[in-house]
C-alpha cells in the first residue's frame, strides 16, 4: 500500500508539472485582464453588454433572407452607468451561423466568468485587441470611419462569403460601441481568431507581399511578447500545401479581388504552421474522417436525402482549375489518395447516375470554389498540407486608398526608388500580393 502510494507520488507531481507548463505556455504574449489592470472595468461592461445584446437578439439566428433592414438594423440596451449599441445584429447572427457556431456557444465564449486576455504583439497598430479566455475570438477596438467602411461594404462583403464559403477573409462576428455617458465612446468589432487554437503554434508571420519596413528581429530579449514575422522573414521558406496549392492561389486571387473592388490596400495574410501529429497523419486517411470532412464541406443535412454519408460523391481533386471570375470548374478528376476510402468515393462522380440532391450539393460545391475542409473547429482558416497544418488568414481590410495614401505613395517613391512598399494602387498590391502567394506556395 505505501509502495503504491510512493509510485503515485511522482506520477501526481509530473501531472502538475505538465498542467503548469501547459498554463505558462497558453498565457505566452497575453495579460490576464483582472482586477489591478487598467481595462479591467471597460472589458467587464464589454462582456456585460455584448451579453444583454446576443440574448435580445436570439431569435434572429440563421435568417434565411437577409433585408435592407436587417443590415441598418441599431439596437441600444441601456445598462448601468453605460449603454451598448449594435449594428447589424442579424447579418451578424446569419454569418455565425453559417461557421455553426450557434448564439449560446458564442455567448458562453465571449460573456464567461473568466477575464479577457490582452493579445502583446510586435504590432503597430494603435487600436486595443483583446482576446475571449479561450482564445476563439478577438476583440478590436475600431475608428468611427473604419466601422462606417466595413458596416457600408456588409452587404457585398456577405455576397462574397456567400459566392466563397471557404474565402480566406477574416470574419466579422459582431459590431459594437459602448457609450459611458461624459466618458467613453468607443467602437469595437468581435473576429473569429485566425490562429485557434494555438497551443501548438509558435511562430506566427503576416504577410504584405513587399520588402520595405518588412522585417522582425525574431529575438524576445526574454519578455512576454509574440513576435509576428514578415515578409523577409520568410526568405527560404514556402508554404507546402501539395494538392492544395492550386485552391489556394486561386482564393487569394479571389479575395484580393475583392479587395481590389473596394478600393483596399495593406491588407495582409495571416500565417501560421506546426507539424501534424502522427495520429492526425493517420486520421487524414481515414474513411471516417473523409465522411466527416465531406460532410462538413457540402453543408448537407444529418439526414441527406436519397444518400446516406457514405455514399456521398466527392470532389474533384483540389489542384483542378477553376476558369477566373466563373462559379464552375472542369477537368478530369484525379484520385487524390491511393488505397484510401477517397479513392474509392472519388469513383462515384464518375459514374453515371440521376441527379440527386447530393448530386446538387456537388454542383454547388464546385460553383462556389470550396474545399474538403479538416475536420477542425476552424476549418476555414485551417489548410492541412502533407506534414504541416497551416493557419491562414486575410485581415486589416480597412485600409482605403485615398487622397493621404495617395500622397504617401508619391513620398514612398520618392523615398524608396525602384522598392517594394506597401503603399501602391489597391490593383498593383493586389497582383503583388497574389505573386508573392503563387511564388511562395508549393
Amino acid at each position: 500500500m505505501a509502495g503504491e502510494k510512493s509510485v503515485g507520488r511522482p506520477r501526481a507531481a509530473g501531472r502538475a508539472r505538465w498542467w503548469q507548463l501547459r498554463q505558462r505556455w497558453r498565457m505566452v504574449g497575453v495579460f490576464e485582464i483582472n482586477a489591478e489592470h487598467e481595462f479591467y472595468s471597460l472589458t467587464s461592461m464589454m462582456k456585460e453588454g455584448m451579453q444583454a445584446c446576443i440574448q435580445a437578439t436570439a431569435d434572429t439566428e440563421g435568417q434565411n433572407s437577409l433585408t435592407d433592414v436587417h443590415f441598418k438594423k441599431k439596437d441600444v440596451q441601456l445598462l448601468k452607468g453605460f449603454e451598448m449599441h449594435t449594428f447589424a445584429a442579424p447579418v451578424f447572427a446569419t454569418l455565425r451561423h453559417s461557421l455553426d457556431i450557434t448564439e449560446r456557444e458564442f455567448l458562453n465564449s465571449l460573456c464567461p466568468s473568466a477575464n479577457y486576455l490582452q493579445f502583446i504583439s510586435n504590432s503597430k497598430s494603435k487600436a486595443d485587441f483583446f482576446l475571449t479566455n479561450d482564445k476563439r475570438f478577438f476583440l478590436k477596438t475600431q475608428n468611427k470611419r473604419e466601422v462606417r467602411f466595413l458596416l457600408s461594404n456588409l452587404r457585398v462583403y456577405m455576397d462574397h462569403l456567400d459566392k466563397y464559403p471557404h474565402s480566406l477573409l477574416v470574419r466579422f462576428l459582431g459590431v459594437y460601441k459602448i457609450v459611458i455617458p461624459n466618458q467613453l465612446k468607443k467602437y469595437f468589432i468581435v473576429m473569429q481568431s485566425v490562429f485557434y487554437p494555438d497551443e501548438r503554434i509558435n511562430i506566427r508571420y503576416d504577410i504584405k507581399g513587399c520588402e520595405v519596413g518588412r522585417w522582425t528581429d525574431p529575438e524576445t530579449e526574454g519578455k512576454q511578447v509574440i513576435k509576428v514575422l514578415k515578409d523577409n522573414n520568410f526568405q527560404g521558406q514556402c508554404i507546402a500545401l501539395g494538392q492544395e496549392k492550386s485552391w489556394f492561389a486561386r482564393q487569394v486571387k479571389a479575395d484580393a479581388a475583392f479587395l481590389q473592388d473596394l478600393n483596399v490596400l495593406d491588407y495582409s495574410l495571416l500565417l501560421a504552421h506546426q507539424p501534424l501529429h502522427q495520429d492526425e497523419l493517420d486520421g487524414k486517411q481515414s474513411f471516417a474522417d473523409l465522411v466527416l470532412r465531406t460532410t462538413k464541406s457540402l453543408d448537407l443535412d444529418d439526414n441527406p436525402t436519397g444518400s446516406e454519408p457514405s455514399s456521398i460523391p466527392l470532389l474533384r481533386s483540389q489542384s483542378e482549375e477553376v476558369p477566373d471570375g466563373a462559379g464552375s470548374m472542369s477537368g478530369q478528376h484525379q484520385a487524390a489518395a491511393e488505397g484510401t476510402g477517397e479513392e474509392m468515393l472519388a469513383q462515384e462522380i464518375n459514374s453515371p447516375a440521376k441527379e440527386t440532391r447530393c448530386d446538387m450539393e456537388l454542383q454547388e460545391f464546385h460553383e462556389h470554389h470550396r474545399r474538403l475542409l479538416p475536420n477542425f473547429k476552424n476549418a476555414v482558416h485551417v489548410i492541412d498540407g502533407a506534414d504541416q497544418r497551416y493557419f491562414v488568414g486575410i485581415v486589416d481590410i480597412f485600409t482605403v486608398y485615398s487622397i493621404k495614401k495617395r500622397l504617401e505613395n508619391l513620398w514612398k517613391n520618392l523615398c524608396y526608388p525602384g522598392r517594394v512598399f506597401s503603399t501602391v494602387r489597391p490593383a498593383k498590391y493586389s497582383q503583388r500580393f497574389c505573386r508573392w502567394i503563387q511564388e511562395h506556395t508549393q
